[in-house]
């Protein structure tokens, strides 16, 4: 299946349309340490994000959701979303950083602060990630258990990252069956099977389409994107990641929500 896109395609009314997910608060910062976020923006000759933020606006995707994936980078995104009226934030240890917190009372600390600040929505992204274990799996799980509990005490949803975790993953979740009606939010960045989907959809969690759909080699992620209802679907980008086609090869941005929408609608026909 391909997709050929062109500009003059999209409809002259617009559907208002909301990023989900993206990274752009650390365009024009550095970070401490070994950022592979702030990489993909350094080597885009750091683009400014307020351009980007006006681009995507042009291109009817009117709100927008930063994600923090560190202490410092959440802390980077509670400040940058306050003087932005359309944008939000939430805060997150991703499971890559997760050696860097356990035991680190005070780091932990500061971050549950963060849950209370203005413009906060939401825990995440926290999750497990077994494909590169760049932290140990119990580190990880640790971290997961208590970002639940963080969003859990403040009322949050949560942005969750699984990548070839899920078994462990769920149980972890299930740990938590009689708060389970309120653990709340949306596996990010899917790309499994109608196996995955389902164990998703029974558990009340949203699903996040991104780029990966429009260039997925994988016929059972397609298949699967086809089954999510309506109702349970958030598209984002992970700008600067997973750029869509036509548009490989180029940094990710915000505007590109657009592109995902029209090739899954396209696809769910």
């Amino acid at each position: 299946m391909t997709f050929d896109f062109r500009p003059s395609d999209l409809p002259t009314r617009r559907v208002k349309l909301v990023d989900t997910h993206c990274h752009i608060h650390e365009a024009q910062y550095e970070l401490v340490g070994d950022d592979s976020v702030r990489a993909m923006w350094l080597r885009a000759n750091k683009p400014d994000p307020d351009d980007m933020i006006e681009e995507a606006k042009s291109d009817g995707v009117t709100r927008l959701i930063c994600v923090g994936t560190t202490l410092p980078d959440s802390e980077l995104a509670v400040g940058f979303v306050q003087e932005r009226p359309n944008c939000w934030a939430t805060i997150g240890l991703h499971p890559h950083e997760a050696k860097h917190y356990v035991g680190k009372k005070e780091k932990l600390d500061t971050f549950e602060a963060l849950a209370s600040k203005p413009k906060v929505i939401a825990v995440g992204e926290c999750g497990l990630d077994y494909h590169y274990t760049h932290s140990p799996k119990n580190d990880q799980k640790e971290m997961l258990r208590l970002q639940i509990e963080l969003a859990l005490r403040h009322n949050l949803p949560l942005i969750f990252h699984v990548r070839e975790a899920f078994e462990d993953f769920w149980q972890i979740f299930d740990e938590y069956k009689s708060a389970r009606r309120r653990i709340r939010g949306v596996v990010h960045s899917f790309s499994a099977t109608q196996k995955e989907l389902g164990q998703i959809l029974e558990r009340g969690l949203y699903v996040g389409l991104n780029g990966i759909m429009t260039f997925t080699k994988e016929a059972e992620q397609l298949e699967a994107a086809k089954k999510v209802p309506n109702e349970r679907i958030l598209i984002e980008t992970d700008a600067p990641f997973l750029t869509p086609v036509p548009f490989r090869g180029t940094i990710c941005l915000p505007k590109h929500v657009r592109v995902t929408a029209e090739f899954l609608s396209d696809l769910r026909g």
